[in-house]
């Protein structure tokens, strides 16, 4: 193969892998995919999973206890930017998804994973800090709850799966 043949098959090589690299990293900036609802893990090539215990967020709520229908609002702080992130809140008992978030910061949106509004994600990749939801309890009893987030720092860094405490239903015997 002649030198113009080499230089046109790599130039359009590195085309087609610039191309690709771009559309991919471009479809998680708009929010996690549905393929993360079960697991809380993005789908991002070659990410660095780090340990939930050496992370920078919290994930916390005023209410010690909530019962059937209560509005919880939920604080999500870090000392660190970060682009992405997942939140649900989960049933103890057996780690289902319960319960719909009804406030949202700027930044973010509803996904639906198992039922309407479930599950929070963001909505760009703009840098984020500290934020702030409202999560209303499903109106019958489903016992009690933790909230989870995983946290995108980056394209290739992220933690899954910080846990709040337990938020105890009110009421229960």
């Amino acid at each position: 193969m002649e030198d113009g043949g080499r230089a046109r098959t790599a130039a359009v090589g590195w085309a087609c892998t610039t191309l690709c690299l771009v559309s991919y990293a471009t479809a998680f900036s708009q929010g996690a995919s549905l393929s993360a609802c079960t697991d809380m893990m993005p789908r991002h090539l070659r990410v660095q999973l780090h340990s939930s215990n050496t992370n920078y967020v919290t994930v916390h709520t005023n209410m010690s206890f909530y019962f059937p229908g209560d509005k919880v609002p939920v604080t999500v702080r870090s000392t660190r930017d970060y682009m992405g992130f997942m939140l649900q809140a989960r049933k103890v008992s057996n780690n289902e998804i319960a319960g719909t978030f009804i406030f949202l910061p700027p930044g973010s949106k509803l996904l639906t994973c198992f039922e309407d509004g479930d599950t929070v994600t963001h909505s760009d990749k703009s840098l984020k800090r500290n934020l702030s939801f409202v999560w209303k309890a499903p109106d019958q009893p489903i016992g009690d709850i933790k909230f989870f987030i995983s946290i995108v720092q980056s394209y290739f860094v992220y933690w899954a799966k910080i846990e709040s405490a337990v938020v105890a239903q009110g009421g229960q015997n």
